[in-house]
C-alpha cells in the first residue's frame, strides 16, 4: 500500500510539472517578440519592416537624434527573438539597425547617414517605418522636420505644463506635459532656433508666455509658446554652436539643447557638407589618381577632363568627402558639373566656356522654337491684371526692355467676359506661366473687423440761492398811511416769491413794492428747481418782508455705444460710415452764395494684413462726429478722430485709444460787504458746484474668416 501511494505521488508531481511547463511555454509563445528586421526601397522611400509575434495595439513611442542621426523606437514587453542585435541594411539613407533588449522592453535604433523624418504604420503583425527622402526633407535647411507621430485625437486637448530645467552636463531641457501620448509633434530647425508644433492642441492663457532662461547657463536663451489655430507653436532660441535631441516618453515630451563639442584635431565641416567622412594622407600624388580614390569611396562616376594635370600633397583627417573634393578642386583651380550620379571635373575656364555655349545654344533654340497659344481660366484674379503683370517690362518701363515673364516673342491678352487669359509663347514658357498662375490665382482670405465705440457721460450739480424783498402798503394805496388790513399782523407762505407776496389776508391782496436781493439758484442746462418762500407782514406799520430760498441738485449718467463692423479681403481697404450731412453757406469767388454740405458721421476705415503667423495688422481710421452748436456761419461739428496702425492676434480685442475729460466748477455770487457777514451773509449770496465727466473708448476685434475648403 505504501509503494502504491509513493508511485501515485510521483505521478501527481510529474503531471503538475508537465502542466506548469506547458503553461510556461504557452505564455512565452504569447509574449511579444521581434522576429526579424528587413529593409527595402519603394518609390524613393526607405522602408524598414519589423516582424513581430503579435500585432501591436498602437504605434510605438520613439525619439530622433540629429547628431548622430538616429531614430529610436521602444517596444514595451517585447523580447529580441531575431537571433542577432545588429542588422546591416546599407540602403539609401539607412545604414544599419540595432535591436537592444533591456529593462523589460526592446529598443530598435535606426542608424542614418543624415537626419530625416519618418512615418510608422501597422500592417497585421508587422510595423513599417517609412523614411522620407533627404532631398525633400532638407530642401531648405540642413536639419529637416521630424514628426514624432500624427495626431490621432479627434478633439483639441490642452497642454498641461511647460517647464525648463538644466541638466547635469549643462544642457537646457524643455519639458512639455502632454494630455496624452497621441499628440502629434512636429520638430524642425527654423533659422537659428528650433520650432516645435503640437498638433490639435491648445494652450491656456497662463502658459502663453515668453520664458527668459538665460540665467540657467545653457545655450537656450528664450522659450516662447503661442496658440495658432488648432495647434500650439513653441520657439526655442539658443545661441552659439549647439546641437539638440528630442524624445517622448508616455505623456512627456523633452527637447535637450546642448553646446556642440568641437574636436580641434578635426577639420570643421562647412554648413553644406554632409558626406561620409574620410581621411587622406598622400605625398605628391597625381590629381587624377586622387580623384579616382574619392570616386571609389563615394561610388560616384567621375569623368576627368584631359586638361586636369599636376600632383598634390595633402593630409586630411575625418573630413566629409564632398568637402575634401572641394579642397582639392580649389587647390588646382578646378570646377565640377554634376549630372545624376556622374561628376565631370575640369578647369573652371573650360567649364565656364562649356556652360556659356550651352546657354547660347538654348537661347538660339528658344528664338527658333515654334510658338503655341494656350488659354488659362482664372478663378479669383482678374485677367486684365494678370496681363499687366506678365507683360510689364523688367527694365523699369523703358522702351526696348524685355517682358518680365514672357519671352521676347511672347504675348498675352485678356478676355474680360469669361475672365480668361490667352498666352502665346514657347512650350517651356507656357509651363512657367501655368505654375505662376497657380500661385497667383488663389482665393484671398477675408477679415471681419468689429469696432465698438463707447461714450460715457456723468454729470453732477448742486446750487443754493436766495431772493430778499419788501414793500410799503401806503405807497400801493395812494399814499394813505392810515390804511390797514384788519388791524392784524400777517405771515404768508408760498412755493415762490411771487406766490408769497400775492397771498391774501382777510380778503385783501398784498402787493410787491421792491426786491432787495435777487440771487436765485441756477445750474447750466437745468431750468426747473425747488424753492421755498416766506412773507412777513406788519399791519401797524403797513409794511411787509419777503424771503425766497431756492436749491437744486442734478445728477445724470448716459452712455452711447456705436458698433460698426465690416468684412474685407486681405490687404484691401474698406470703409463704412453713417451719419448726417449739414448744409452751410459759402461765398464763391464771383461773389455768389452757394450751399455746401459738411458730414457728421460715424466712420470706420480699415486696411487689414494677415501675417504668416496668423496675426492681423490693421491700418485704422475711425471718426465719431456729432452736431455741435449753431453759429452764424452754420452748424459746428464736434469730432473725435483716431488714426493708427496696430498688430492684433486673430480674435483678440484691443483698446486702440480713448479720450477722458473732466470738468469741475465752483461758483459763488454775492453782494459785497453784506455777503461777507457771518451767518447772515448767506442771505446775500448764492453758490453752485458742477462736475462733468466724459470718456470715450474704442475697441477693435478682428477675426480671420476660415476658408470653407479648410473646414471640410
Amino acid at each position: 500500500m505504501t509503494q502504491k501511494t509513493s508511485t501515485f505521488a510521483k505521478y501527481v508531481r510529474c503531471s503538475a510539472v508537465a502542466v506548469c511547463a506547458i503553461c510556461a511555454s504557452s505564455w512565452v509563445l504569447a509574449e511579444q517578440a521581434i522576429r526579424s528586421v528587413t529593409g527595402s526601397t519603394q518609390g524613393g522611400y526607405e522602408i524598414l519592416r519589423v516582424e513581430l509575434a503579435e500585432p501591436l495595439g498602437g504605434l510605438p513611442t520613439g525619439f530622433a537624434i540629429q547628431s548622430p542621426a538616429r531614430i529610436a523606437l521602444d517596444f514595451p514587453g517585447a523580447i529580441n527573438a531575431a537571433g542577432k542585435g545588429v542588422f546591416d541594411i546599407n540602403q539609401g539613407n539607412l545604414k544599419s539597425v540595432n535591436v537592444v533588449e533591456a529593462g523589460g522592453r526592446s529598443r530598435i535604433v535606426l542608424n542614418l547617414k543624415q537626419p530625416t523624418s519618418y512615418r510608422a504604420e501597422i500592417q497585421g503583425s508587422a510595423l513599417l517605418v517609412v523614411l522620407d527622402p533627404i532631398t525633400t526633407a532638407s530642401a531648405k535647411s540642413p536639419i529637416p522636420s521630424v514628426k514624432f507621430s500624427d495626431s490621432s485625437n479627434s478633439d483639441i486637448l490642452a497642454l498641461k505644463d511647460i517647464d525648463f530645467r538644466r541638466s547635469a552636463d549643462g544642457a537646457g531641457r524643455v519639458i512639455v506635459e502632454l494630455p496624452n501620448s497621441q499628440i502629434g509633434v512636429d520638430l524642425r530647425q527654423q533659422g537659428k532656433g528650433l520650432s516645435v508644433e503640437f498638433l490639435r492642441s491648445s494652450l491656456s492663457e497662463g502658459l502663453r508666455r515668453r520664458l527668459d532662461v538665460a540665467d540657467f547657463g545653457t545655450p537656450v536663451q528664450f522659450v516662447t509658446a503661442t496658440q495658432q489655430g488648432d495647434k500650439v507653436r513653441m520657439v526655442i532660441e539658443p545661441v552659439g554652436e549647439w546641437e539638440h535631441s528630442a524624445y517622448q516618453s508616455d505623456n512627456q515630451f523633452v527637447i535637450e539643447v546642448r553646446q556642440k563639442k568641437i574636436d580641434l584635431s578635426k577639420l570643421t565641416p562647412g554648413p553644406n557638407y554632409s558626406g561620409e567622412k574620410l581621411s587622406l594622407n598622400f605625398q605628391n600624388i597625381e590629381v587624377r589618381s586622387l580623384l579616382q580614390v574619392i570616386a571609389d569611396f563615394t561610388n560616384f562616376n567621375i569623368v576627368t577632363s584631359d586638361t586636369v594635370t599636376g600632383a598634390l600633397t595633402l593630409r586630411l583627417k575625418d573630413v566629409p568627402w564632398d568637402q575634401a573634393l572641394q579642397i582639392i578642386m580649389d587647390a588646382k583651380g578646378l570646377g565640377m558639373r554634376k549630372t545624376g550620379s556622374v561628376l565631370w571635373i575640369a578647369p573652371k575656364d573650360e567649364i565656364d566656356d562649356r556652360t556659356k555655349k550651352d546657354y547660347q545654344a538654348a537661347l538660339a533654340i528658344q528664338k527658333l522654337e515654334p510658338l503655341k497659344t494656350q488659354s488659362f481660366q482664372l478663378n479669383y484674379a482678374k485677367a486684365a491684371d494678370m496681363v499687366n503683370q506678365l507683360t510689364a517690362s523688367s527694365g523699369g518701363g523703358t522702351s526696348g526692355a524685355s517682358n518680365r515673364f514672357l519671352s521676347e516673342r511672347g504675348s498675352a491678352i485678356a478676355e474680360p467676359r469669361t475672365n480668361q487669359l490667352f498666352v502665346t509663347d514657347t512650350p517651356s514658357k507656357l509651363e512657367e506661366i501655368r505654375s505662376l498662375l497657380a500661385t497667383l490665382d488663389v482665393a484671398v482670405r477675408q477679415v471681419l473687423i468689429e469696432a465698438r465705440i463707447v461714450e460715457a457721460r456723468d454729470t453732477f450739480g448742486r446750487a443754493l440761492g436766495v431772493k430778499l424783498g419788501g414793500g410799503d402798503l401806503r405807497a400801493q394805496r395812494g399814499g394813505d398811511g392810515g390804511y390797514s388790513v384788519g388791524g392784524n399782523n400777517r405771515v404768508a407762505f408760498g412755493t415762490s416769491y411771487q406766490n408769497a407776496t400775492n397771498s391774501t389776508g382777510y380778503g385783501t391782496s398784498v402787493g410787491v413794492d421792491g426786491t432787495f436781493v435777487n440771487l436765485p439758484a441756477s445750474l447750466s442746462g437745468v431750468e426747473n428747481f425747488g424753492s421755498f418762500a416766506l412773507s412777513i407782514f406788519n399791519s401797524a406799520a403797513n409794511r411787509f418782508l419777503t424771503l425766497e430760498l431756492s436749491a437744486m441738485e442734478a445728477e445724470g449718467q448716459g452712455k452711447i455705444v456705436s458698433s460698426p463692423r465690416l468684412i474685407t479681403a486681405d490687404q484691401t481697404k474698406a470703409l463704412i460710415e453713417q451719419g448726417t450731412e449739414y448744409p452751410y453757406s459759402i461765398t464763391a469767388p464771383n461773389g455768389a452764395t452757394t450751399i455746401a454740405f459738411k458730414k457728421a458721421v460715424l466712420k470706420l476705415e480699415v486696411t487689414p494684413q494677415i501675417t504668416p503667423e496668423g496675426n492681423i495688422i490693421l491700418d485704422l481710421d475711425v471718426n465719431k462726429d456729432s452736431r455741435g452748436e449753431t453759429t452764424t456761419q452754420g452748424v459746428a461739428i464736434d469730432t473725435k478722430h483716431i488714426k493708427t496702425q496696430v498688430l492684433i492676434e486673430n480674435g483678440g480685442t484691443v483698446v486702440i485709444g480713448g479720450i477722458f475729460e473732466m470738468e469741475e466748477s465752483n461758483q459763488e455770487n454775492k453782494i459785497p460787504v453784506l455777503g461777507d457777514v457771518p451767518v447772515v451773509g448767506n442771505l446775500f449770496k448764492n453758490r453752485s458746484r458742477e462736475a462733468v465727466k466724459r470718456e470715450m473708448l474704442i475697441f477693435i476685434t478682428p477675426r480671420v474668416i476660415a476658408d470653407r475648403a479648410a473646414g471640410r
